[in-house]
Parts: structure tokens; sequence; C-alpha cells
């Protein structure tokens, strides 16, 4: 595959993804806008991750069975059209409603892009066209929120979406010059029977339950800091602008690079170690974190610990989950990231709720708790299911037909 156009899939993945974020750093901005409680502003959120799980179950396993490429660049013109909604938005229900479909579409084009990679790409290279999708993933990820305020502070929270549907539109040209045809004609399997063998795999394999439960956990936690930052950051005593809000995000990325070895210790045989370690660093992160209004220090250090954490268990619970059943890396991947759209859906509205009624410590008590809980939950599975948990599923594997039907299911 030519490096540009490997390029262009890492680019479009991180592009997608980004619009599910856009919206974290400019909560504050939607409140006074909307004429939405602090309580309930959460909820823009909340509609967004809503959206990623109905896309991983509804929308991703359609690349089995129509052709990829107008499936992309349908979705694609789709999310446009829900992004300059966004912005023409003058009613909490609207706003609500198009954010839902934000994180829809913008999820199903991000795992549907990562699908077509692999697709497309030949067997030999294939692992580092997949790698340079999921890299730009999380570069979209980390400067989602530092453009977002940036574009908010000199267009507007609208502008933030106005831009991306520009963006988008020029993207939507490139990827209809650039996409390669697909190489395997869509197979003809019922939409019912994809969707089933989803749950099938979920119900079969209890590793897929158990890293699945620590994943919705983890992004629990995850979202409860990064929904409510700008909560705290642009109040007295800092009254930070949106820009500078958003740069903590790139804060983030010394995580990413840290946790950059998780998935070789769990290919190793250490992937409960690496998990105990992270989750140890997700709970240790919330005592500085409790001491963000007296010192950004403090801030910037609970940052580093909770994305290495989060980063290294997120990897490590990738590795052990695709040791299980390898001829389905598909539905797995898609089960596993239905833990995640729940867990960041409830730590985002959680998050705000605490905040209205207990302040930023209220938060840190939160994020702790969920952190503990999510650390006695490992050590009791790995009680329980050692050899399970750490090596994979003992149970039989799908069958190959059972494996081609939801083989389409996205990566």
């Amino acid at each position: 595959m030519p490096r540009a156009l490997v390029a262009l899939f890492a680019c479009a993945s991180g592009l997608s993804v980004a619009n599910v974020y856009y919206a974290q750093p400019l909560l504050d901005a939607l409140a006074a806008d909307f004429g939405i409680s602090l309580a309930a502003v959460g909820s823009v959120v909340t509609a967004t991750q809503v959206g990623c799980a109905l896309a991983l179950l509804l929308l991703v396993p359609l690349g089995d069975r129509v052709d990829r490429r107008r499936l992309m660049l349908g979705q694609l013109l789709a999310l446009v059209a829900a992004l300059v909604s966004v912005g023409l938005a003058r009613a909490p229900v609207i706003l609500l409603a198009e954010m839902l479909l934000i994180g829809l579409l913008g999820t199903a084009m991000t795992q549907g892009l990562i699908a077509y990679a692999a697709s497309a790409a030949s067997p030999e290279e294939r692992g580092r066209v997949v790698g340079a999708a999921q890299g730009g993933v999380v570069v979209g990820l980390l400067l989602a929120r530092v453009m977002s305020g940036l574009i908010a502070d000199l267009a507007g929270w609208r502008g933030v979406y106005f831009g991306s549907a520009v963006v988008m539109l020029a993207l939507f040209v490139l990827l209809w010059r650039a996409l390669p045809v697909p190489a395997v004609a869509p197979r003809r399997l019922s939409y019912p029977r994809l969707l089933l063998s989803m749950l099938t795999l979920l119900h079969r394999e209890r590793v897929l339950r158990i890293r699945g439960v620590i994943a919705l956990l983890m992004f629990a936690v995850f979202n409860i800091f990064w929904s409510a930052l700008v909560l705290p950051l642009s109040a007295p005593p800092y009254g930070f602008s949106h820009t500078l809000i958003g740069a903590f995000g790139l804060v983030g990325a010394a995580g990413a690079l840290a946790a950059a070895r998780a998935g070789q210790w769990a290919d190793q045989g250490r992937g409960q170690w690496t998990s105990g370690i992270a989750l140890m660093l997700l709970l240790a992160s919330w005592l500085p974190l409790s001491f963000t209004s007296s010192s950004l220090w403090a801030l910037v250090l609970g940052i580093v610990l909770l994305d290495v954490g989060v980063q290294a268990l997120h990897v490590t619970n990738q590795s052990m989950i695709f040791r299980t059943t390898p001829e389905a890396h598909s539905r797995l991947v898609g089960g596993y990231m239905l833990f995640y759209a729940v867990g960041s859906g409830l730590g985002a509205i959680s998050t705000t709720l605490v905040y209205a009624r207990a302040g930023w410590s209220g938060v840190c008590l939160l994020g702790a708790a969920v952190s503990l809980a999510a650390w006695v939950f490992w050590a009791m599975t790995l009680r329980l299911m050692p050899e399970c948990a750490s090596r994979g599923s003992r149970e039989p594997a799908p069958s190959p037909r059972e494996g081609m039907a939801a083989s389409g299911c996205g990566t």
C-alpha cells in the first residue's frame, strides 16, 4: 500500500473520531448558550457515547453486507450534515439529537476506516497499516480537545462544528478519489445474523466479559476527569480560556508513549502484572488531581498518571482479548468497545451531577471510588480465574461459519 494512502487512512480515522470529543472542553459554553444546568450538561457527552454504542452494534457490521467504499462515503456525507445541524441548533433537544448522530456516525466512520485499511492491505503489511490507522485515532483523541478549545475562543463553539463540517467535506473528496475498490465482494449475510453473532461471542468468551467490565470502569474514570475538568479551570481562581483548557489534553501524549510497551508485556505473559500496575496508577492519580485548585503541577502529574494507567490497561485488555478467538477479531473489538461506550457515557453524566452538588472534591472522590472498584474487580477475577484471565478462554472457539458471519464488524 502506498505511504500516502496509509497516511490518508490514519488522518481520516483521527479526524472522524475527533468529532465525538469536540464537546468536552465546551460544556460550560453549551450550558450558558442553551440554559442547561451544570448538573445536566454532561448529557451532551452522554448522547455522543450513546451514539458510539449504537454504531458499534448497528452500523459497523454493515461493512460485511454492503460495498465498504460506498458505505464510508455515505456515512461521511451524513456526518457533515450532522455537524452543520449542531452548529445551527437552537434548542437543547435538537442539540442532544445531533450529538447522538455525531457519536453514531463518527464512531462508524472510525471503526469502518480501520476495517477498510485492514482489508485493503496485503497480509504481510496489515499490522503496519492497521497500526497507523489506530495511531491516527490516538492523535485525534489528543488533539480534539485542543483544537476545539482554540477554535471556540476564536469563533465560538458553533465555529468548532462548522469548521469540522468543512474539513470533513474536504476529506470526502480525498476519500472519493483515493479509496481503493474493495478486494472482497460483500457477503450475502442477513443483518440479524451479524448482530446475533456479536452477542453469541460475548456470551461465549469469559475473557471478553471480564476485560470488558474493567474497560467500562476504566473509561468511566477517564470521562469522570475529562468531562469535569473544564468546570474548575474555567472558574476562579484560574478562569482559563477554552484553548488553554484544551491544551491540557496534550499532557496525555506522555501517557500514550509510556504505555506503548504494555502490549509487549502482555504478549510476554505479564498481562495481569501490567493490569495491576495500571489500575494502581489510575487510583493514585486522584491524589494529585485533588489539589487542582491550588497547584497546576499537581494537575499535570495527575493527568500523566491517569493517562498512563488508562492507555496501558486499554492496550493490555485488547491484547488479552485478541488471544481468545483469532478468527473473530472484528467482533471482539465491537463487543469490547460497547463496554467502552457505556462506561464513557456513565462517567460523563455522573461527574457533572457530582460537581454541581459537591464540587471538584466530590469529583475526585467519585473517580477514586470507581478506580478502586475496578482494582477490586480485577483482583477478584484474578483469584477466581487466573488462567482464563491471563491466557485467554479455554472455551471452544466459534465455528468458522460463525466467524464469517461477523467478519465485517470493524476493527
